[in-house]
């Protein structure tokens, strides 16, 4: 049984921060934890049947994914509390073996939101939305998409201790050149909000949401992340390069220079060019 504070959420905010856990994972986690203290309401104390009955709590209002994800953050505040005899196990759900086709975006709906894009007169979304689906990064990671390193056709993340490059498909980059010498960007990150600051989740996924209605794609389907599904199901698709998708993806244990590149980048670069996921 533990006594919780309200310093220490904060607390363990600088626990993961400490950790280099990315500021992702610490938003979510923290996110996560105050979700539990809701759910306490008046009362702090808490035990074994406390956390069993959140966990209860969880099943009846998320996703099984989501209820483990929480669960995940709940487990590590109480191993910081140094409480892991109040660790509960996460929920066991089958892996699909096939993608839910009604929420995966079809490579003619990506171009159709391209299109969208580009005809309500949102090119930057529409540059964003190929720079993503060309090259698989994560949203998170299009801060690292600075004029500087797309000069140099590469982009180098760096991400709890990780380190991989991702390529440049030529024709992307002769893109984005040409977007930062149109809007008079002359270093920096390439995409940012009109205050000035590196363009997040959630100001992506509701400029893309308002593609909906003009690109006649269902909304669900409307969502940053599945750009990236797109890429590594065309990749694979292509090359049926199961460890290299990985490795590409970010997937992989490496900690320093990644397979592929080892591999040959040329081979990628001209692999990324054969997807066609710049119009």
């Amino acid at each position: 049984m533990i006594t919780l504070e309200d310093q220490d959420i904060e607390q363990f905010r600088e626990y993961l921060f400490e950790r280099e856990n990315s500021s992702a994972t610490i938003v979510k986690y923290t996110a996560d934890i105050r979700t539990f203290y809701k759910f306490l309401q008046e009362g702090t104390t808490v035990e074994k049947s406390t956390v069993i009955n959140y966990k209860e709590w969880l099943l009846e209002h998320y996703a099984p994914a989501s209820v483990n994800s929480m669960l995940v953050a709940l487990n590590q505040f109480l191993m910081f509390l140094g409480a892991s005899e109040l660790k509960v196990r996460r929920i066991r759900v089958q892996k699909q073996m096939f993608s839910r086709q009604e929420k995966e975006l079809t490579r003619e709906e990506y171009n159709r939101l391209v299109k969208a894009a580009k005809d309500t007169g949102k090119y930057k979304l529409a540059l964003l939305i190929e720079t993503v689906c060309a090259t698989g990064i994560r949203i998170s990671e299009l801060s690292y998409f600075t004029l500087e390193a797309v000069k140099k056709g590469k982009i180098v993340v760096s991400n709890k201790g990780k380190v991989r490059q991702i390529l440049i498909p030529d024709t992307l980059r002769k893109k984005l050149l040409y977007f930062a010498q149109k809007e008079h960007i002359e270093k920096g990150v390439l995409f940012i909000t009109k205050n000035g600051k590196p363009k997040n989740r959630s100001n992506i996924w509701a400029e893309m949401k308002k593609l909906y209605k003009a690109s006649g794609i269902a909304p669900e389907k409307i969502f940053p992340h599945n750009l990236r599904h797109l890429f590594a199901r065309v990749y694979y698709q292509m090359t049926r390069d199961i460890v290299g998708l990985a490795d590409i993806l970010g997937h992989s244990s490496l900690d320093t220079t990644r397979i592929y590149m080892s591999s040959g980048s040329e081979i990628y670069k001209k692999r990324f060019e054969k997807m066609k996921l710049i119009n």
